[in-house]
């Protein structure tokens, strides 16, 4: 098996996990998994932001949310140490199943260690690949989720949700940001966010 069938093979598996999730949403008209679909925009943006984009990247893109409605946050006290601990929980469970998948395809230690790394986000700071991952995150928050969200949240709510977003971005990514269509609203929300940024 050459390397790019088996990154195939292994993306092909995450996308099989993914399509389990009972949850769904529709994507141009078509009901589609949740995660599926949350997976396969993260990869399109990572491609997006990096066509060269390593194999790791691509990997830890695409197993970022890996079956995540079977630790649902309801688990957690509704508290913001529950909300640490349910994050910390799906980090791990994200990870171990991505490297799961990974040795079941023979891929070497220090690739699956690679994956880990950049899904864990630990080095966020100086690492490239996790700042490309990092970005694709925020920006498939502010294309697909920023809109629902504000419906649930209050203005002010909303302004520092977007501050952080925008502080974890760099500026290719704050640059890709700018150009994702928002409605009026949304788009006062983020100007109010940027000017007290």
């Amino acid at each position: 098996m050459t390397e790019a069938e088996r990154l195939t093979r292994l993306l092909a598996r995450v996308d099989e996990l993914n399509s389990q999730d009972p949850n769904q949403e529709l994507v141009g008209g078509v009901r589609v998994p949740r995660e599926l679909a949350y997976a396969r925009r993260l990869s399109d943006w990572v491609v997006r932001l990096e066509p060269a984009a390593s194999e790791a990247l691509r990997i830890a893109a695409r197993g970022q949310h890996v079956q995540r409605w079977t630790i649902p946050r309801d688990r957690y006290a509704r508290t913001r140490k529950g909300y640490l601990q349910w994050r910390e929980a799906l980090k791990r469970f994200h990870i171990d199943t991505v490297a799961g998948l990974m040795r079941e395809l023979g891929y070497p230690d220090a690739t699956i260690e690679r994956v880990s790394v950049i899904m864990s986000k630990r080095r966020l700071s100086d690492d490239r690949d996790t700042q490309i991952l990092e970005d694709a995150l925020c920006l498939v928050f502010l294309e697909t989720q920023f809109a629902d969200l504000r419906k649930k949240e209050p203005p002010e709510k909303m302004v520092e949700i977007l501050r952080k977003t925008w502080r974890k971005m760099s500026p290719a990514g704050r640059e890709a940001a700018k150009a994702i269509p928002l409605d009026e609203t949304e788009r006062r929300l983020l100007e109010e966010a940027l000017r007290s940024a």
